[in-house]
């Protein structure tokens, strides 16, 4: 959930901005210099990281590490004013079937709206989130069914935890296409930077 300084209006999804491209580089700067060698790659994930794809105007960026050392990166974090969000779903999360521990953080209070997410190098979170972007990346169709799909929920479901509990099954449904894509092209995750 967010914190106080990041309540907003509700759930705004809107038309895709090229400016959020750098917006993730300037994140993923400080990011790597605060976590070294500790960040085996940073990378932009989510809604945001696909060209022409609606969102909400939240950069979403995923760190891959060696390990959760979970003093030690949530110390390292907070060096450069990162939150480390407190829900149990923002610790743990189911992906194909496992149970993969993550950290995710918020920004520095003020900074630009992001969410972080240090997920261990190979695991199967860090794999789907990977495969939703470049699935997005390469499917027309499929990028134009969820943009609208997300843009429709908005105007119903202004309240983000409503938002994210009624777009959570359809998720599922478009990353079973995002898997079929997988193995018809023989994808697999890899550093995008």
């Amino acid at each position: 959930m967010p914190f106080a300084d990041e309540l907003g209006s509700g759930v705004v999804v809107v038309d895709y901005r090229s400016e959020w491209v750098t917006e993730f580089e300037l994140i993923a700067e400080v990011l790597r210099s605060a976590l070294g060698n500790r960040a085996l790659v940073v990378e932009h994930v989510g809604s945001t990281s696909v060209p022409g794809l609606a969102a909400k105007d939240c950069i979403d960026v995923q760190v891959r590490v060696r390990s959760l050392d979970e003093d030690e990166l949530v110390r390292l974090m907070s060096e450069v004013g990162f939150r480390c969000r407190p829900e149990a779903w923002n610790r743990v999360e189911v992906s194909s079937g496992v149970e993969c521990r993550k950290l995710v953080f918020a920004p520095p209070v003020g900074g630009r709206t992001c969410n972080v997410h240090l997920r261990i190098g190979d695991g199967p979170n860090a794999r789907y989130a990977l495969l939703f972007r470049d699935y997005l990346r390469a499917d027309d169709a499929a990028r134009t069914g969820w943009g609208a799909f997300k843009k429709r929920l908005a105007m119903s479901a202004s309240d983000l935890f409503d938002y994210g509990q009624i777009k959570a099954p359809a998720t599922e449904v478009l990353m079973a296409g995002a898997e079929r894509w997988a193995l018809e092209t023989n994808w697999s995750p890899h550093p995008s930077h």
